[in-house]
């Protein structure tokens, strides 16, 4: 008997890296056992291998998370290959009888939990699950019919008024972890590029004190205007809590709880706080869709869009990825991208705009630049995003709204700062030609030091003819669109996103 009681149970870290706030945790020290904390690297372990851009932030959130539980007394156990093997493998070397988790709910890594609890519990091992990743779980939101929700507004309503007032629960004070089992060597990971190292501008602090830091920032010095500062890309008027977000260094309910006391306390007007909630149950939105329409990641979620005739356009496709398609707003966002592994997301709906409407290539292709290249890559968010943009998704916008680059650029970067931080091959282009050089006239392009087509490039595509092809393709899909209405086949609810 005494031989049982010190069994160790084993916590399995996923997108929860943080100690605070982490309902597994908690869960797993309450049992007054020794706890094993392990993070398996399982290449492909739900079918959505890390892009490059994750592979690199998850290095430094690991090494924090070590830290942190070391400051516990503990230490993070590392292991890389299948989950269920490298599990079973540290069960069978510890003795341990439950695994405690905190559950995905991407649709393959669901049933890959699904499939290793019911593996656990043969082999006599109980299997914990909880939820830190959302404000609610996928299937607890529903409609009055009990039906998922497909648009965003009401979906809203009804899961903040489920959502509890509580504070947030802390980190453990001590992580009593058994010496023993053995921990690969994390620079054996290999996670950093190298040859080259494309990652020198990413100026980021990944783990739980950097994400905490970063929310205090922006509670000061930006919930105040959010609602107007969040759309200027050449402010820092946006919180950058997306990436923590993901990796789960902090949780949405921490975000939620610390904007409405700063707005209930008098330092920010509540309306502020409300919009900025408003994203976070927005990204909620896009999780609770793909869990319960998984074909979401794959086709459109309005079908009348897969008869949608992509082009195939390489030229344009490289061009959009290098931020060099001519139309300054577009690849300043690209060039953001590639430099710094975030994007701003006023620009985000530009270019994935730009690539659907303008060059007319399939969002997917969008979809999988953004995963690989995105320190903030999230699977649920992405797909719905893009598939918003394409105005294939549930409560998109219009296929018709075919966001025009040079007047975006006009409206949110007015002074340039945006543009002029990433293409500094206009930087000395006068205001009224920056976002539209080939209309600047000759004399003001060589006083600026700007060479159409050597210097920064022409337009790819023209945007009035861009648009009018969009819109003739548009009539396709709006023909199936009515066609299976009339069949009683492709029945959506509203398409605005409000």
């Amino acid at each position: 008997m005494v031989g049982d009681l010190v069994r160790p149970v084993i916590f399995w870290f996923r997108r929860d890296l943080r100690l605070a706030e982490n309902p597994a945790l908690t869960a797993a020290v309450a049992t007054g056992r020794p706890v094993l904390p392990v993070y398996i690297l399982d290449d492909d372990g739900d079918g959505h291998p890390h892009g490059a851009a994750s592979l690199w932030w998850l290095d430094k959130s690991l090494r924090t998370l070590d830290a942190d539980l070391r400051q516990c007394g503990g230490r993070l156990i590392l292991r890389r290959g299948n989950s269920k093997a490298e599990l079973l493998r540290l069960i069978e070397q510890t003795r341990s009888a439950h695994v405690f988790m905190n559950r995905r709910f991407e649709p393959e890594a669901f049933a890959r939990d699904a499939d290793l609890a019911h593996t656990l519990k043969a082999v006599g091992v109980e299997c914990h699950g909880f939820n830190a990743s959302l404000l609610a779980k996928p299937g607890t939101v529903l409609s009055g019919a009990g039906k998922p929700y497909r648009v965003f507004t009401p979906f809203m309503k009804a899961l903040l008024q489920t959502l509890p007032e509580r504070p947030a629960t802390p980190a453990p004070d001590t992580v009593i972890v058994p010496a023993g089992p053995d921990s690969d060597d994390i620079d054996a990971w290999a996670l950093h590029p190298s040859s080259p190292d494309w990652s020198q501008g990413f100026d980021w602090t990944p783990g739980e004190a950097g994400a905490t830091a970063v929310l205090s920032v922006f509670i000061k010095n930006a919930l105040g205007d959010y609602a107007v500062g969040r759309d200027i890309p050449g402010r820092r008027s946006t919180s950058r809590l997306s990436p923590h977000l993901h990796f789960g260094e902090i949780s949405p309910r921490s975000l939620v709880w610390a904007v409405r006391a700063s707005a209930s306390q008098g330092h920010v007007a509540p309306a502020q706080a409300d919009k900025f909630i408003a994203e976070i149950v927005w990204r909620e939105f896009s999780a609770h869709l793909l869990h319960q329409f998984p074909f979401m990641s794959e086709r459109a979620f309005r079908p009348e869009f897969d008869a949608m005739p992509w082009r195939r356009d390489p030229e344009g496709l490289t061009a959009w990825k290098s931020g060099m398609t001519g139309y300054p707003l577009v690849d300043a966002g690209m060039r953001e991208l590639w430099a710094t592994g975030w994007m701003h997301n006023r620009v985000r709906m530009v270019v994935a705009s730009f690539l659907v409407k303008h060059l007319f290539i399939d969002w997917r292709e969008g979809e999988a630049w953004f995963w690989d290249t995105l320190v903030d890559a999230d699977l649920a968010s992405n797909v719905q995003n893009w598939q918003w943009v394409a105005g294939s998704g549930a409560d998109a916008a219009p296929y018709f709204r075919i966001f025009n680059p040079v007047t975006q650029g006009e409206k949110f970067d007015p002074a340039g700062h945006y543009v002029r931080r990433w293409i500094p091959e206009l930087r000395a282009l006068p205001d009224r030609w920056l976002h539209a050089p080939w209309t600047a006239p000759g004399t003001v392009l060589s006083e600026a030091g700007v060479k159409l087509g050597y210097t920064y490039p022409r337009p790819i595509v023209d945007h009035s003819q861009a648009r009018a092809r969009a819109l003739e393709a548009l009539k396709v899909v709006s023909s199936r669109s009515r066609d299976g209405e009339q069949n009683g086949v492709f029945m959506r609810e509203g398409i605005v996103r409000p």
